[in-house]
């Protein structure tokens, strides 16, 4: 069991009178509705009536605190604001739709496979652009001014998320002006299960969901956020991407997806590690078991989709970046990725990548213990076929020149 930090303690007992909105989420949703459509002076209700769905999940997560109940609520509530600030946007200038989001790159794999650091090394490029964690929760048309308000907001918020999830920097580290997951701009995914507890109506609900249209608004948003400044080939990282990879093709026929790989036995412990922490924010109890079961069932799934994907897709359209290569020999390693999807590698490109794989100094390293969450063996057994290709990719046993 997580311990509870003493700020978190703290809000769960001022929060208390708002944990009862859960109780019953139809109606504390229709009232942030309302509040959100009469500052934006605009709507649309068949995606709220859709973002209200993660909320009926919510309400269904054993254990859920006020402070857990409190962050998803914002969470859903800003996803709406953002939704009618790009749906004005696009009225205002409907030129934006005509904006050419040509070549996309989408980092994928496994989680904890070093997607955050290939996404941050191709977003370096001066030809290269990756959206920044403000730009997918505040998308709007160029404003400087505004910018630095909205950062100094979110700033503001990161910092208290520190320390009620003490431990969350160091497992996975988010800076509000760097590039981030395009999943933060997304409504809806499994994410929502997985970082924050069961939500059986809602997995339900979106197992049925078309996914195409998180898609089809991630584009919309690129072009928001393309339109009046110089194009630049779009890099854009998410885990989740790899089983999506067909879908994103019918939205971008001509993207590039860059594959990263590493042990799977590794990526779970890991990756079931920073899911406790996030779990331990909301949740008065927290069950390893039922993460490492969860983070198993969906891995495997992903892994087969991808598999799959990759064998109907043209060879050229993935890129593969193996993890313990990478790590080994990362100068011979990002000049060759530059040039399998098609992008110059200059001096400055190269000037620039110690900087960008370094870590702070005092950064400790992220620890964790597989058999707290699922069995070794199970893990093995499941990922067979998978390991059986990264045997063919990847030098396991690689001396790492750097610490990724």
């Amino acid at each position: 069991m997580s311990s509870t930090p003493r700020t978190t303690r703290v809000l769960n007992a001022a929060l208390t009178p708002f944990i009862k909105g859960h109780r019953d989420p139809a109606r504390s949703w229709a009232q942030a509705v309302a509040q959100v459509e009469k500052k934006a002076g605009t709507k649309d209700r068949p995606f709220a009536t859709d973002l209200g769905r993660i909320l009926d999940g919510a309400a269904e997560i054993p254990g859920l605190s006020p402070l857990g109940w409190f962050l998803i609520f914002n969470e859903v509530k800003g996803k709406y604001v953002n939704r009618l600030r790009v749906n004005r946007v696009l009225s205002e200038h409907p030129q934006v739709a005509d904006e050419a989001i040509t070549a996309p790159v989408f980092v994928c794999g496994l989680p904890r496979t070093a997607t955050t650091l290939a996404h941050r090394i191709l977003a370096e490029s001066p030809d290269h652009r990756g959206p920044l964690t403000w730009e997918l929760q505040h998308t709007a048309l160029q404003d400087p001014q505004g910018a630095r308000k909205v950062i100094r907001q979110l700033e503001q918020a990161l910092s208290l998320m520190e320390l009620v999830a003490p431990g969350l920097q160091q497992k996975h580290p988010t800076y509000i002006d760097r590039p981030e997951e395009s999943v933060l701009f997304f409504a809806h995914g499994i994410h929502w299960p997985l970082q924050r507890g069961p939500m059986p109506s809602y997995s339900a609900w979106l197992a049925d969901h078309d996914v195409r249209s998180e898609y089809e608004y991630l584009k919309l948003g690129l072009q928001v956020l393309q339109h009046g400044r110089e194009p630049k080939r779009w890099v854009l990282k998410y885990p989740g991407h790899l089983g999506d990879m067909d879908t994103i093709r019918h939205v971008f026929p001509d993207a590039t997806f860059v594959w990263t790989h590493r042990d799977p036995v590794t990526v779970i412990g890991s990756f079931a590690s920073l899911l406790e922490t996030l779990h331990a924010m909301g949740q008065h109890e927290v069950d390893p078991e039922v993460i490492g079961r969860s983070v198993l069932d969906h891995m495997v799934t992903q892994v087969q989709r991808g598999l799959e994907m990759r064998m109907i897709m043209p060879p050229s359209s993935i890129v593969d970046v193996p993890y313990h290569k990478l790590s080994a020999d990362p100068f011979t390693e990002v000049p060759r990725l530059y040039s399998a999807i098609g992008a110059r590698w200059t001096t400055r490109d190269q000037e620039h990548l110690a900087e960008v794989i370094a870590k702070p100094k005092g950064t400790p390293s992220h620890r964790y213990d597989l058999s707290r969450y699922v069995d070794r063996a199970e893990v093995e057994a499941a990922f067979a076929p998978y390991n059986r290709m990264l045997d063919r990719l990847d030098l396991r046993d690689a001396a790492p020149a750097v610490e990724l």
